[in-house]
């Protein structure tokens, strides 16, 4: 997997986007470096960069390794003895701002080495299983299946404020699995309550907590990453255990206000929420992400006069094609045939170049009986890609379409014609095999007979 230069930094990131390459509603190829969903004839796209929001880089140093200060312990008699070996946690790709890790070292190893983001409050599962967790008294119910369920270590102030939805929080997070496992970190982690950018359990705590509070919070699986989990960290129907701090409430942020590298950071983190959505086969979340983030991407401004830097335009136009590219397959996935029909041609209208758009859109027009725009459209994307067996399987369909479909004669393009600008399928009606004549029929059966009476009269006379 290539490696990206990060957005205000000096160090090289993983490119975490997942890689959904498929043809039309095909399955998704693992194996494939494209980082846009290609429900069509592939193609290779570049994704420019922007400078984001440091307060949304949380990814940081990409695939390194995190190294955790070892913590000495101490002997009876008062003195230390340091950890002999620094322990890692490897740094696993993200689909979010939420920094995940995968434990390298041993079960006995991690009290000495794991540094908390919490160290002043000792976590419950040295001493209680989850199951213990979901019946004990003590512990808050946010849900009234008992599946969700919070307790408070720190109160906040008396005064202090509740978070509201649509509002922008930060807090301080960390997650484990029953084992103690930290699969995910974060000191500063931001979102918008209600539009998806974390997991439901994070939405739903955070709504009943007071700004400075801290609480411990216990997630069944169907609140956070449900019967697939999440690769490579999380298990099937694995509940979590979180420890959280509201650190910050405010508004969100008009996107029109915003410097453009921002709105690209900002689209960028709800489009690669949609493509995790979208590996998940959760198509109407990946679409509701992709459509938040086309309302981030945009040059538009509130303040007149406003100068775009160089490359600015271009980048966000850029990104606009690959979310209404990716919009139009999760569209295509959930059989709103007439909107990923207009979402396509949002993308031509962006680039006309665009293959996937071509193909996309001269299948839909197919399907809707508009035959001679379709061949146009799908004429053209063969043109831009002469290999692509996708485009030739459709155009094969659509010249039995336009023929009533009695001509089974497939789409077959000549050297030629591939580099034309008229790209015409030569229609050739089969010829029918020669029939058995009538006469030789007649002239069969007399014979028959004649032998049959010939036969007759000889016997008689013997």
């Amino acid at each position: 997997m290539e490696t990206e230069s990060c957005p205000g930094k000096k160090e090289n990131c993983l490119n975490v986007e997942p890689e959904l390459k498929d043809i039309f509603t095909g399955p998704v190829d693992k194996h494939s470096e494209e980082k846009e969903l290609s429900q069509g004839p592939q193609q290779e796209d570049k994704e420019p960069h922007g400078k984001g929001d440091t307060r949304l880089d949380s990814q940081g140093e990409g695939n390194r390794a995190a190294k955790l200060n070892p913590v000495p312990i101490s002997k009876p008699d008062g003195t230390e003895i340091p950890c002999v070996e620094e322990s890692k946690l490897k740094k696993t790709p993200s689909f979010t701002k939420t920094v995940r890790f995968s434990e390298t070292e041993s079960a006995e190893d991690r009290e000495c080495s794991e540094e908390s983001l919490f160290p002043d409050y000792k976590m419950p599962w040295t001493s209680s299983c989850f199951e213990e967790l979901f019946l004990a008294e003590d512990w808050e119910d946010i849900t009234d299946d008992r599946m969700l369920r919070k307790k408070v270590l720190e109160p906040g102030p008396k005064q202090a404020e509740h978070p509201a939805w649509g509002q922008e929080v930060t807090v301080k997070m960390q997650g484990l699995l029953e084992d103690g496992t930290v699969v995910e970190k974060d000191p500063k982690l931001v979102f918008i309550i209600g539009e998806g950018d974390v997991n439901q359990a994070l939405e739903e705590c955070v709504l009943t907590m007071q700004k400075d509070e801290i609480v411990l919070l216990l997630a069944d699986s169907q609140y956070t990453y449900g019967l697939l989990g999440r690769e490579p960290d999380i298990p099937a129907w694995a509940p979590l255990l979180y420890q959280l701090q509201l650190l910050e409430i405010r508004e969100k942020p008009n996107s029109l206000v915003l410097p453009v590298s921002d709105r690209i950071r900002i689209g960028n983190q709800k489009r690669e929420k949609g493509n995790f959505h979208f590996q998940r086969e959760e198509y109407s979340m990946a679409a509701r992400s992709y459509l938040m983030a086309l309302d981030v991407l945009t040059t538009r401004t509130l303040e007149s006069g406003c100068v775009l830097l160089e490359g600015e335009e271009e980048e966000v136009q850029d990104y606009r094609v690959k979310c209404l590219n990716n919009l139009a397959a999760a569209q295509l996935k959930l059989e709103q045939y007439d909107d990923a029909l207009h979402t396509s041609r949002d993308v031509l209208s962006l680039d006309p170049q665009n293959v996937k758009a071509l193909f996309r859109t001269g299948k839909l027009l197919s399907d809707k009986n508009e035959y001679q725009e379709a061949m146009e459209l799908l004429k053209k994307a063969l043109k831009l890609e002469p290999s692509t067996k996708a485009i030739h399987a459709e155009l094969s369909k659509l010249v039995k379409r336009q023929s009533g479909g009695k001509d089974t004669q497939k789409w077959q393009t000549k050297p030629a014609q591939i580099l034309g600008e008229n790209i015409d399928p030569f229609m050739t009606s089969k010829k029918k095999p020669p029939g058995i004549s009538w006469k030789f029929l007649v002239g069969a059966l007399v014979v028959a007979l004649g032998s049959l009476v010939t036969s007759v009269v000889l016997t008689a006379r013997n």
